[in-house]
Formats: structure tokens, C-alpha cells, sequence
């Protein structure tokens, strides 16, 4: 059996015998597949982080339990079938084995002789490649406008 965190958000708009009701609906569907609820905490009414379906509060609740692999999944599609559940969130918790596995992958893999450097085979510089060149720059242009204006100054000087 592997060990389960659940949290799920109840809109808040829900009665309380109604919420009290939904609660044990879903301890119900995992102790009747075989689960064993270890802790069930009401978080109480919180302020959600953004709006959900138009909705800024939720009944927060945490459930720890213990269960086969196989129901989740069918905890995750009922509490998904609830229009009452806003968000629901199944996290499976690491035992303490898998946890030093997960922290430190490169244990499971299996040891490599280190390799040698090998000498580095010294080559010859090529030549460095000739370049063609440079032109020499011109002043820039003038635009055609300028152009005509000066011309344009010229002739009536002449006049």
C-alpha cells in the first residue's frame, strides 16, 4: 500500500450539512476501495489565489490515506464528477527509500572506470588567409534634393 495526500476545494456557497455530507462521500470511496483514511483535516474557508469559475472562496479540505495504486484514479474521476469540488489534487508520498533514490539518481546507475586523457597530437598553423584590399571610401553622396537646391542657388546667383 502507498501513502496518499488529497486536497480538494468545496465551493464555498455549499451548506454545512451538505459539505459535512460530501466529506464523508469521499472517505467513503476510499475506505470501500480498500483505503485506509489515516487523517482528515477542514482547513476551513480560505480566500482563493485567483477566481475559478467566477468563484474567489473555497472550503478547503486535507485528507492523508493509505491505498492501492489503482485508487486514485478512481478518487480523482469521482471527485472530478462533483460539481461541488472546485480543484482536487492526489500527491503520492516517497518512503523513505525512494526518497534517497529520488534525491541522488545517480546511485542506481552502475560505476565507470575513469577514462584517460590521451596525449593531444600537436598541429601544424596554417598560414593565415590574405585578405583582399581595402577600398578606399568615398564621401558620401549628397541627396538628389540637396542637389537641386544647390543648383538651384547657383543659377539665381548668376542672374
Amino acid at each position: 500500500m502507498n501513502n496518499y495526500e488529497l486536497i480538494y476545494i468545496i465551493d464555498a456557497a455549499l451548506e454545512e450539512a451538505a459539505r459535512k455530507d460530501l466529506i464523508e462521500k469521499f472517505n467513503g470511496v476510499i475506505t470501500a476501495n480498500g483505503g485506509e483514511v489515516v487523517k482528515v483535516e477542514e482547513w476551513g474557508k480560505r480566500r482563493l489565489a485567483y477566481a475559478i469559475d467566477y468563484k474567489t472562496e473555497g472550503y478547503y479540505v486535507y485528507v492523508a490515506f493509505n491505498a492501492s495504486a489503482e485508487l486514485p484514479k478512481e478518487l480523482s474521476r469521482n471527485l472530478g464528477n462533483n460539481e461541488s469540488v472546485i480543484r482536487s489534487q492526489i500527491v503520492k508520498l516517497l518512503t523513505k527509500k525512494s526518497v534517497r533514490f529520488a534525491l541522488r539518481p545517480s546511485s542506481r546507475l552502475p560505476l565507470r572506470q575513469p577514462q584517460r586523457k590521451r596525449p593531444q597530437q600537436k598541429l601544424p598553423r596554417r598560414p593565415p588567409k590574405k585578405r583582399p584590399p581595402q577600398r578606399k571610401r568615398l564621401p558620401p553622396r549628397s541627396n538628389h534634393r540637396t542637389f537641386r537646391r544647390v543648383m538651384t542657388m547657383i543659377r539665381m546667383s548668376e542672374r
